[in-house]
């Protein structure tokens, strides 16, 4: 099976190197410069009056900066943030035992908040509306309610599928953000503020063939870096120049549009296979032997952001650009047909 180089899921060494890069306020941010200018704005009115500021939900693909966003909501508003992730909380008690400990104000961050199951969910409504949450005490015949109140909080979610948010859920986000792919003038200046963080010795034009690859997403930016990094050491002078990324991608299998040998596997499967579709996406993972949420929360948002891949109502589309890039790269493993949609 091909493997996907440029998942933005992190490895826990990443997560200790990120932590390291992760900007601490919205001027060190780079980047999402609307979405920056509201969130001060609401952060400012909400200290004016001394209260939490509105629930916010981030949506947008993997990597593009919504965790970091969070923690920085939390700095500016000078309060403590507690993370956890939708999956974790598997019952209400889970859920209790972190809003009962939160101070007055203070941010709880809910990654992946759309992986909630329904109980927990609907217990998370009246938290949110009410700042109280009930709670079932005892068993059968002698069970009963309690009612417990809460600090005031504010609830940052963050998703990467926003259509699996209930409508009961998204309607008491009072604030909602959807995070863009990053353009390359602003990925290279995040390229140049993490080299200068670890201490790599990079040239402008390196730092911007590593952001035209890294597919409009800072996580997988700092990734690329860090493995340019790792070639310029041993097969150059630990320099990083146009052309020490230009060797150490191709070595890696990425080419110059950023993608890697899944993504040219994907495209090349339903061009050949299925005559550039439609095809649906639980055959496409199942003909390339990855999970479909991979595939719509990876893969594809990209894919279809350069227009090489349309979703229809009866499946996915590979387009003329999708052939035409294909035959450029005769490493793809397809004959490439000539007929397209």
């Amino acid at each position: 099976m091909p493997e996907k180089i440029l998942s933005p899921e992190k490895t826990e060494k990443e997560r200790i190197s990120d932590l390291q890069i992760r900007p601490d306020t919205f001027d060190e941010f780079v980047g999402q410069t609307e979405l920056k200018e509201q969130l001060q704005i609401f952060i400012t009115a909400a200290k004016q009056r001394d209260e939490p500021i509105d629930h916010i939900l981030f949506s947008g693909p993997p990597g593009l900066g919504k965790t970091t966003l969070a923690h920085i909501v939390a700095s500016e508003l000078g309060v403590a943030i507690r993370a956890t992730a939708g999956p974790v909380l598997e019952r209400p008690g889970d859920l209790a035992a972190i809003l009962t400990n939160l101070g007055a104000k203070d941010v709880l961050f809910i990654d992946e908040i759309h992986r909630l199951n329904q109980i927990v969910e609907e217990t998370l409504y009246s938290a949110m509306e009410d700042f109280a949450i009930d709670v079932m005490i005892g068993e059968g015949a002698s069970a009963r309610s309690v009612r417990l109140n809460l600090s005031p909080f504010t609830l940052i979610g963050a998703t990467t599928r926003t259509g699996l948010i209930s409508s009961p859920l998204r309607d008491r986000f009072g604030v909602v953000n959807r995070l863009n792919f990053y353009p390359p003038d602003t990925l290279t200046e995040i390229v140049l503020r993490s080299s200068g963080v670890f201490g790599i010795g990079i040239e402008q034009n390196g730092a911007r063939e590593i952001a035209n690859r890294s597919r409009g997403t800072p996580r997988i930016a700092n990734r690329i870096l860090r493995r340019v990094r790792d070639y310029a050491q041993v097969m150059a002078d630990g320099v990083i120049t146009h052309d020490v990324v230009d060797s150490a991608l191709s070595m890696l299998k990425i080419d110059e549009k950023g993608l890697d040998e899944l993504d040219r596997t994907i495209l090349a499967m339903i061009i050949d296979d299925f005559d550039c579709g439609p095809v649906g996406v639980k055959n496409i993972a199942i003909a390339v032997g990855e999970e479909v949420r991979t595939i719509e929360d990876v893969v594809e948002p990209y894919l279809i952001q350069i227009g090489f891949v349309k979703r229809t109502p009866q499946g996915r589309v590979a387009t003329l650009a999708a052939v035409a890039h294909l035959h450029e790269h005769a490493s793809a493993p397809s004959t490439i047909q000539t007929r397209v949609t």
